[in-house]
């Protein structure tokens, strides 16, 4: 048994560094290897990190121990997770923008006020000259 064990783990270094001379990303996510390909290798480890997490968080949660109903609610957790965080990212959106434009409105109206005073001290010199 051990021997079976030394040889699979043999076999999957082997395959592990021949993905890896191809440019793929290998990738550990509930036990299960994946190789993936992508322009940045620690970006995709970073979010096979996110994933393997999220599902064995999920598994320690709950009694299923099928896979497929795993990863169906970490998916559902994660999803969750990104439309609150869009949500959150509109209302900044929105506060920011309005904030930009109450700025520029006051700018606006100090300019407008400088240049009516200056517009004023011309006309009372003209008056008075």
């Amino acid at each position: 048994m051990a021997e079976m064990q030394q040889r699979s783990a043999a076999e999957i270094s082997r395959a592990e560094l021949e993905a890896r001379d191809g440019g793929a990303v290998v990738v550990d996510i509930y036990d299960q290897i994946y190789q993936l390909r992508g322009v940045n290798s620690e970006y995709i480890e970073r979010l096979a990190s996110v994933v393997d997490s999220k599902m064995r968080a999920v598994s320690a949660h709950g009694a299923t121990v099928d896979s497929l109903r795993v990863a169906v609610l970490a998916a559902l957790n994660l999803a969750d997770e990104l439309v609150t965080l869009r949500g959150r990212y509109e209302a900044l959106s929105a506060t920011l923008e309005a904030s930009r434009q109450t700025a520029a409105q006051s700018a606006v109206r100090s300019r407008a006020g400088s240049l009516m005073g200056m517009l004023d001290a011309v006309l009372e010199e003209r008056k008075a000259g």
